[in-house]
């Protein structure tokens, strides 16, 4: 990054030295001012200008920015459509956190941290798909859920991966094995009876040495595992849900009263809330508020960890997500695959 006032020379030297291709022009408080490229270096030649001149006039004002929150797939969209290798990332004061870049976005570096699947449920909701099928393993799009999911974690790094079986948990095994296939590492946790989302975790005979990604194995998504992981981190949370927005409208025409008397009306309104999207980042220590083998959900360790005084926050999240719960929900599933192959 570079601050206004900043002479051509300088430019050139730090592209040098970042060898990104870009630089972000920024004012004193942080705030993005513009952004500029080796193409607007040599245009500006072109035009007369020499290595002592000042940027200012040559930046490019306005680019095409994104939230911090914004999913790894919505990301590559942006940079195909658009044409661009470099993508600013700016929170909602207007403030630099990051930039993504083409190369780096497409093959991202891998990370040691853990992602833990829960993949024991039984799946009665999704009958008759679920009688003699482990629930991830349903199909959609040729493929099993969870290889939907584990590829996605993939394809942003994550490499070491935990699965918790139960229900016919060694199909699972027999087809995903220790993970070479795919050229990661999976290893299994066995639950003798169901523990909940959050129980099989007293299961780990190792701890996690850093923070760690948990999902439900039935929940397809475009969110960014690794967004929601940083964004823990960067937040110093103990524990971090994400949720999404749910809306739900009343088909009725409501009306106010204050006992007798009207005080007015709404025509069919909506009711807004914050629902539980089965995704979290979890930091090793609060396992410690589990006990080995006793059945415990999420909500219920959240609310653990929340009355020890300890940080727990959301990740609001927009990306795509599916529960796939009902055998209509594994209906849409599939026609959003295909859709995604159409586009792709």
């Amino acid at each position: 990054m570079l601050p206004l006032g900043s002479t051509i020379q300088q430019a050139i030297r730090n592209l040098e030295i970042s060898s990104m291709q870009i630089i972000l022009i920024v004012s004193e408080d942080g705030v993005l001012v513009g952004t500029l490229t080796d193409g607007d270096i040599r245009r500006a030649f072109l035009k007369g200008l020499t290595l002592g001149s000042r940027i200012d006039d040559i930046i490019h004002c306005n680019p095409l920015v994104v939230p911090p929150e914004l999913g790894r797939e919505h990301v590559l969209r942006l940079m195909q459509v658009n044409k661009i290798h470099q993508l600013p990332v700016v929170n909602c004061d207007g403030r630099v956190e990051g930039l993504y870049l083409w190369d780096a976005i497409i093959a991202p570096t891998s990370i040691d941290n853990f992602m833990v699947i829960m993949a024991g449920g039984r799946g009665t909701r999704l009958h008759p798909h679920t009688e003699n099928c482990p629930k991830p393993m349903v199909e959609v799009g040729g493929k099993p859920m969870l290889e939907h999911i584990i590829e996605h974690a993939k394809s942003e790094g994550f490499k070491n991966f935990i699965i918790s079986l139960y229900y016919l948990g060694d199909m699972i095994v027999e087809y995903f094995g220790d993970g070479t296939k795919w050229g990661i590492k999976i290893e299994y946790l066995h639950e003798h009876s169901p523990l909940g989302t959050a129980g099989c975790l007293s299961l780990m005979s190792d701890l996690p040495r850093a923070p760690f990604i948990v999902t439900n194995g039935d929940v397809l998504t475009e969110i960014g595992y690794r967004n929601i992981l940083n964004y823990h981190i960067k937040n110093e949370a103990s524990a971090t849900m994400a949720v999404r927005r749910h809306e739900i409208q009343n088909q009725f025409g409501v009306v106010k009263v204050n006992g007798i008397e009207i005080e007015g009306f709404e025509e069919k309104p909506v009711y807004c809330s914050q629902i539980n999207a089965g995704i979290y980042a979890i930091d090793p220590a609060i396992l410690s508020f589990l006990e080995v083998g006793q059945k415990c959900d999420m909500p219920s360790l959240f609310d653990r960890v929340k009355n020890q005084n300890y940080k727990t926050i959301v990740f609001p999240m927009h990306e795509s997500w599916l529960d796939v719960g009902y055998p209509q929900d594994l209906a849409q599933a599939n026609i959003n695959d295909s859709l995604r192959s159409e586009r792709t």
